[in-house]
């Protein structure tokens, strides 16, 4: 630090930065992201495979999560290196654009850098060992195409849905719902294809709401056609069922507009500004005045020939009173998102006044019904039989909060498979065979490349294999030899569906076991892990404020 002056005499104090900042340069940078990347793999390579492991995570607030998916074990977990937050965006981007194998993605990533460690300890530059890698993910691309197997479900029957409830399926087996896989998948596969738009092969998730209640069992889980309404009917003596419904959706105030009081005292040039009820005829008057304005909104509702009214605010009691006795039900605070999937479904139009409520803006449902759970005062109201339904809800029971939120979780990956499923409808084998049918193939094309970048194709194809080794190290089985013996037999079979036998059912057949990937999730897989180190290799230079200085 050091004291200067400008042009004007007034001094300044110049600091060194560089003083304040620590720096790690060449070779030893590289292996130091290198090793961060590495313990945040190995975090999440216990969770892999049908078979893996749970974590818990303990909030800030001490707000507890149980749960197995990549993307929320990250999220959670507080990473202070730079580098391990790189892993972190790779997982939320795996999330994001595929919706599955978060878990995978990460691991790969970090068998990929660990390979190429021991590359760097062999003198290789970090370049050549990333267009090595460029290379073989290349090939590994074209294997899964040329491995994959394509179906069609145009015509919607159960057969021709069968492989995307089977790919749901595989999904949901790794998670805490795995013992009710089945009706879930199914569940899901219903859900995406009544809001699928199969011309455009495209699937808006939006129109999909998961909801939820503790208490009852996972089997009394359901999918509703239509939307569930987590509130109430706003006076307890309407009626709680209600068949072939008209609906008015409204987001104007079921209530008069407050006068405002703020001028207590009139003057010559605001003479009306005081408000000021001294006698009985004008509080009779005020409130005759109110009464007229609440009768002259429901006699609109009930003008438009609406049969239920849903309000995105409240209303008072003698509002409430009004539409009770004139036989008009009622709810109100229903949230903006709930508003537009109900006028979604329902073919309603949101109306922002009560003049433009007419006929046309009434939206209709075959059946509005207010559901009890248990004992306790929880309520629902399920708006079903809806029109050309465009919104449907998926609504989950569990024994606890826990339970409810992993389940909702696992069904949003099932979700974005079979979402992955309708743009894409090609599918490869899980079980650790793509991997393998991978790293065979670019083992195979690293003989025919000359040059350094043949170390960085087979370490590579190495990497490809802590896929299976994870599977079978989870499922209780010795790695290696559970490895070395399927993948001599693909090669010697040349079968690319042979994986390893996770769930001991006595067959290294995927097809046997029903045990499918999305194309579109494996490919994305191994180009996120290859991008993500490619930058960490290039990576050489690492500059951060040194707080002990």
């Amino acid at each position: 630090m050091s004291l200067a002056f400008d042009e004007y005499g007034r001094p300044f104090i110049i600091i060194r930065e560089q003083e304040k900042q620590s720096r790690v340069k060449g070779i030893e940078a590289v292996k130091s992201n290198i090793q961060a990347a590495k313990a945040v793999s190995r975090v999440l390579r216990t969770s892999l495979g049908p078979k893996g492991m749970d974590k818990l995570l303990q909030g800030p607030d001490g707000d507890i999560v149980i749960t197995n998916d990549g993307a929320t074990i990250l999220e959670q977990m507080e990473v202070e290196h730079q580098v391990g937050k790189l892993l972190v965006e790779l997982s939320k981007s795996q999330d994001h654009e595929i919706g599955d194998g978060t878990t995978g993605v990460t691991v790969l990533a970090g068998s990929l850098l660990e390979q190429a460690e021991s590359l760097l300890d062999r003198g290789i530059h970090p370049l050549r060992i990333a267009e090595g890698y460029e290379m073989a993910c290349k090939i590994a691309t074209a294997e899964l195409e040329r491995i994959s197997t394509r179906f069609d479900f145009g015509t919607g029957t159960k057969e021709d849905l069968e492989p995307l409830i089977k790919t749901c399926m595989t999904t949901l087996s790794s998670k805490i719902v795995g013992r009710y896989k089945r009706p879930l998948a199914e569940m899901c596969v219903e859900a995406v294809l009544t809001v699928a738009d199969l011309e455009r092969k495209d699937v808006n998730l939006d129109l999909i709401k998961l909801d939820g209640k503790v208490g009852g069992r996972l089997e009394d889980s359901r999918l509703v056609q239509g939307v569930i309404l987590d509130k109430d009917m706003s006076h307890p003596q309407m009626p709680k069922e209600l068949h072939d419904v008209k609906i008015a959706i409204l987001t104007c105030p079921f209530e008069p507009p407050k006068p405002k009081t703020k001028h207590k005292v009139a003057t010559s040039s605001h003479p009306k500004s005081q408000v000021d009820i001294d006698t009985v005829e004008k509080f009779e008057a005020l409130r005759g005045a109110e009464k007229a304005y609440f009768t002259d909104m429901v006699r609109a509702c009930k003008a438009s020939g609406a049969t239920l009214v849903v309000c995105q605010w409240g209303f008072d009691d003698e509002a409430n009173h009004l539409l009770m006795h004139e036989g008009l039900p009622a709810v109100r605070w229903v949230g903006g998102v709930e508003i537009e999937l109900l006028a979604l479904a329902t073919g309603a139009r949101i109306v922002p006044r009560f003049q433009e409520l007419d006929a046309s803006k009434l939206g209709s449902a075959a059946l509005v019904k207010e559901v009890s759970f248990g004992t306790t005062r929880d309520r629902m109201l399920l708006v079903e039989g809806c029109p050309g339904s465009r919104a449907v809800t998926l609504f989950v029971r569990g024994g606890n909060k826990m339970v409810l939120e992993e389940t909702k979780r696992s069904l949003h990956d099932a979700l974005c498979v079979a979402r992955n499923l309708v743009r894409d409808n090609r599918v490869v084998y899980g079980g650790g065979a793509a991997e393998m049918a991978c790293s065979l193939a670019v083992e195979a094309a690293a003989e025919r490349v000359g040059g350094v970048e043949q170390y960085a194709m087979r370490a590579f194809a190495d990497a490809l294999d802590v896929i299976p080794l994870s599977l079978a190290e989870n499922s209780g089985l010795a790695p290696i030899a559970s490895l070395t013996e399927v993948k001599t037999r693909q090669l010697t079979e040349g079968d690319p569906h042979l994986g390893i036998d996770c769930n001991d059912l006595g067959t290294n057949d995927m097809r046997a076991q029903n045990v499918f990937e999305t194309l579109a999730g494996k490919r994305q897989q191994l180009q996120l892990a290859t991008q993500v180190c490619k930058m960490i290799l290039k990576i050489d230079d690492v500059i951060k404020p040194n707080e002990y200085a």
